[in-house]
């Protein structure tokens, strides 16, 4: 994800911006309509209004099941966040 919280897809069929506020309720919707939905990536895809395709949903949800593959598999490191607290 670039730093201004948008995402492109790294899928040839998928070239669409995914702004932050839309992959929060992609995420959302992917809780909503689970793996055994029928016509999963449609129904997401109308319930965040048609702004996404079910092609470009679908694509989205295969970079980000490779995301975290990539990520389990120590292939990328965990990010470094700066936090505040008492303990920092």
């Amino acid at each position: 994800m670039s730093a201004a919280g948008s995402s492109r897809s790294s899928s040839p069929s998928s070239n669409s911006e995914w702004s932050r506020e839309e992959n929060k309720m992609f995420e959302k919707l992917l809780a909503y309509y689970g793996e055994d939905t029928p016509n999963r990536w449609d129904k997401v895809s109308s319930a965040m209004g048609g702004i996404k395709s079910a092609e470009e949903v679908r694509c989205h949800y295969e970079d980000l099941v490779d995301d975290v593959q990539t990520i389990k598999a120590g292939r990328v490191p965990y990010p470094k966040y700066k936090t505040q607290g008492f303990w920092t």
